[in-house]
């Protein structure tokens, strides 16, 4: 399958914790490494994991965060299309002692702007971009996308074939407007819904370590199985285990699933 992904990187300082602090408080890290993550990269590494490859057209700033992120990115067998300005977007994530990820993150969302060339691609995720590279993901035989990027999607106007954002993020937040074959709302461990129809979460594999990326990790599986033609059941099977894997890993990217 020829795949690519349309979105954003940032260059992420992981730090584990006790817990998150609260106001005036002082939290001390027991353990942090730094790598590139963002909705782009974390679906692009998965894709490319699944689909045997993986173009990914990003911003990055010409810095050092984005010189490493493009390195790093294609380590992972990712080919990194990047258009260099600003300053490369950074976050900091709080690992919990229950695993889960708070995030905060410093500076500008570093859009790709369009056209781009996407036609003949199999399948195209839009995380993140302008509207001409919206339309120019259009061109491809699939276009999976996020509400994220909500008001850029209402802009384009272009049908989409998959919608798939979390039900728990108010920024994710969706009711309607756009043209979408099918709507999937994530809820984590409590599985979700996907064109009014529930489907259940599966047990991640092993110990939980780090929550950071599950969420992206399924949507890019959900777009791979449906882009090649699984039924909607068969495909949520997939990325559910997509998903649940990712947990298991430190980071986004060491323990995505492989086709």
């Amino acid at each position: 399958m020829k795949a690519a992904v349309v979105g954003h990187v940032e260059w992420v300082e992981f730090v584990e914790v006790d817990q998150v602090p609260a106001p005036g408080q002082i939290a001390h890290g027991l353990d942090s490494w730094d790598e590139p993550g963002g909705g782009g990269a974390v679906v692009a590494a998965q894709l490319a994991k699944l689909a045997g490859g993986c173009d990914f057209f990003t911003s990055l700033g010409d810095d050092d965060h984005g010189r490493r992120a493009v390195e790093r990115l294609e380590g992972l067998g990712v080919t990194v299309h990047t258009q260099w300005a600003g300053t490369t977007r950074r976050a900091l994530v709080h690992v919990d002692r229950n695993r889960e990820r708070t995030i905060t993150t410093v500076g500008a969302k570093l859009r790709p702007d369009g056209p781009l060339p996407l036609e003949g691609y199999d399948a195209v995720f839009f995380v993140a971009g302008e509207v001409e590279a919206l339309r120019s993901a259009r061109e491809a035989g699939f276009l999976a996308a996020t509400p994220r990027e909500l008001p850029t999607l209402l802009e384009g106007g272009v049908p989409i074939d998959l919608l798939v954002g979390s039900m728990t993020d108010p920024g994710e937040h969706y009711d309607g407007g756009l043209e979408a074959a099918v709507v999937c709302g994530t809820e984590g461990a409590r599985g979700g819904v996907a064109n009014g129809v529930r489907y259940e979460a599966v047990m991640p594999p092993g110990p939980l370590e780090d929550t950071y990326g599950a969420g992206d990790s399924f949507a890019a599986a959900l777009c791979f199985a449906l882009a090649r033609g699984d039924s909607l059941v068969d495909a949520l099977a997939l990325a559910a285990r997509a998903g649940a894997a990712v947990v298991t890993g430190k980071g986004p990217y060491t323990a995505q699933i492989t086709r």
